[in-house]
């Protein structure tokens, strides 16, 4: 080996030498760097997660104030006060609060009950569960499916997705609201849905929660209150008023547009309205069409005693009204009467028209123009099942009652068995329609309007001991509302009309137009017909 090898080999080496340092110190530096690098990460991976768990329990705080204030309480008193004085605490007030609800149920249920059972339902029923129901009744939203990626090659096609698919995304809860019957659990609704999606589960969703009923109600427009019904409270019959206790009431004090008629699903009363209301009520035979009917006449007895309501009869089976026929100012049993009976109240109807045009926009009731009411019963008998002439005549008197006599003092009220067009050719014309028990589930949106049955008025499956037990829609009424119109026995009607006519029992000659003899006293007609 010559001197030159030798100076290459010592200079090559050193030159390694060197980049091999160099190399050491850049890698010492990247490490240093990657370190600080990692230590930042975690400072900032562990602020991050703090963060959120302050928002979080922020968010939690404020969304369920009532659950955090307590655990907070119970925390700091058993860090202050040890666990016996807590426990101690805890069992009197349990002992007070059971002693209360034994002495009086409903007060403890007004004040105390109502907030604990809705809180002890939101986080043992309706968080934990509620959720996977929603998703069984197909209401959870996938915003977008995991795409599928098809591959040809020269040895076959082979398929796969380029990630996976994510969970669907379901409404979150955001309350719960117990009373006696109902409870009542806000839901926000995920982008992409409606309300309808909900109204079309309802049956779904209270098969899920073992209960009878659910209906589905529209807060706003992205909130729901999903109502579950855990007590029917209308199973009893409903009572009508006592008319003792009406006989000192004066007839002023009676509001006609908010008439008792009977209590609601949600253990309410229930109020229709007889002024500016026109009504139509549909019902199999024996659904109890005659409570909703004599039910708040017996609520407005004053006002017909003194002359602030003026009632009309229409009655082609001759044997429900006119087993209350002195109630009555008009009275009609066939199609002649009954056409005769309606010209009466058109004629009086554009009197007043004639009277008050340009000076008010409602007639004001009083005993000169008093309400006029009509009670028209199974008006598809007059309406389908008569002479053309007669019928077609009938219907254009009634239509011209329900679409000009609500401002000036004129209320149909009709009844019927067979809700179609074909039977009832006027019967969008009824503003406010109840629809009692029915034997198919089309005669439903026949009488309350489409998507009815979807929103909750289940009228084909009451039963038949269910006699005034129906559905309620229209004026205002967003769902339908289920009711029981008070009973009236026969013993009542009679009282009634001793009440409103005085005690003459065969004195007719308020009748402008008496036909055929009154029933046999005999007979039952204050249930249901």
């Amino acid at each position: 080996m010559d001197a030159y090898t030798v100076a290459v080999v010592i200079a090559g080496g050193g030159a390694l030498g060197v980049v091999v340092w160099l190399l050491a110190k850049l890698g010492k530096a990247l490490i240093t760097i990657a370190e600080a690098l990692a230590a930042a990460a975690v400072v900032f991976l562990v602020l991050w997660l703090g963060i959120k768990a302050v928002v979080w329990a922020l968010r939690q705080t404020v969304t369920h104030w009532r659950t955090s204030l307590t655990v907070v309480a119970l925390l700091a008193w058993w860090h202050w006060w040890a666990w016996a004085s807590l426990v101690l605490t805890v069992g009197a007030v349990m002992g007070a609060l059971t002693g209360w609800r034994l002495l009086d149920l409903t007060s403890f249920d007004a004040w105390a009950g109502r907030h604990l059972r809705a809180w002890w339902l939101r986080w043992t029923v309706y968080a934990p569960k509620l959720p996977d129901w929603l998703q069984a009744c197909g209401l959870g939203m996938k915003h977008d499916a995991a795409p599928v990626v098809v591959a040809i090659t020269s040895f076959g096609r082979a398929l796969g997705r380029n990630r996976r698919p994510e969970p669907a995304q379901l409404p979150r809860v955001l309350g719960v609201r117990s009373g006696a019957s109902w409870d009542l659990v806000r839901v926000r609704l995920v982008p992409g849905q409606k309300p309808e999606d909900f109204d079309e589960a309802a049956r779904a969703l209270a098969s899920a929660r073992g209960v009878a009923r659910c209906q589905v109600r529209e807060l706003t427009p992205n909130v729901v209150s999903i109502d579950f019904q855990r007590r029917n409270l209308l199973t009893d019959p409903v009572s009508c008023p006592d008319l003792a206790t009406l006989d000192g009431l004066d007839a002023g004090a009676i509001d006609l547009r908010r008439v008792w008629a009977g209590r609601t699903e949600y253990g309410q009363d229930w109020h229709i309205p007889l002024a500016g209301g026109h009504t139509l009520t549909a019902g199999a035979t024996g659904a109890g069409k005659n409570s909703v009917m004599w039910c708040p006449l017996v609520s407005i007895a004053p006002a017909i005693r003194d002359g602030l309501v003026r009632v009309s009869g229409i009655d082609p089976k001759g044997m429900e009204l006119a087993y209350g026929r002195r109630i009555f100012h008009r009275y009609a049993g066939t199609g002649t009467d009954a056409l005769a009976v309606l010209d009466d109240l058109v004629a009086a109807m554009h009197g007043r028209k004639t009277r008050f045009a340009g000076q008010v926009r409602t007639v004001p009731i009083s005993r000169e123009h008093p309400l006029e009411l009509v009670e028209f019963d199974e008006i598809g008998a007059l309406t389908k099942y008569i002479d053309r002439k007669t019928r077609d005549a009938i219907t254009e008197r009634v239509a011209l009652l329900t679409t000009q006599g609500r401002a000036l003092g004129f209320t149909v009220r009709g009844y019927v068995q067979e809700p179609t067009k074909d039977t009832v050719p006027v019967r969008e014309l009824f503003p406010r329609r109840i629809c009692l028990r029915v034997s198919a589930k089309s005669h439903v949106g026949m009488v309350l309007g489409d998507q009815a049955y979807e929103r909750g008025a289940w009228a084909n499956r009451i039963t038949e001991t269910e006699a005034g037990v129906g559905y309620v829609f229209g004026e205002g009424i967003r769902e339908p509302l289920r009711v029981r119109a008070g009973w009236v026995p026969d013993e009542t009607i009679k009282q009634l009309e001793t009440f409103v006519t005085g005690p003459t029992s065969h004195d007719t000659t308020v009748l402008a137009f008496p036909t055929t003899p009154t029933g046999p006293t005999g007979s039952t007609h204050g249930g249901a017909a």
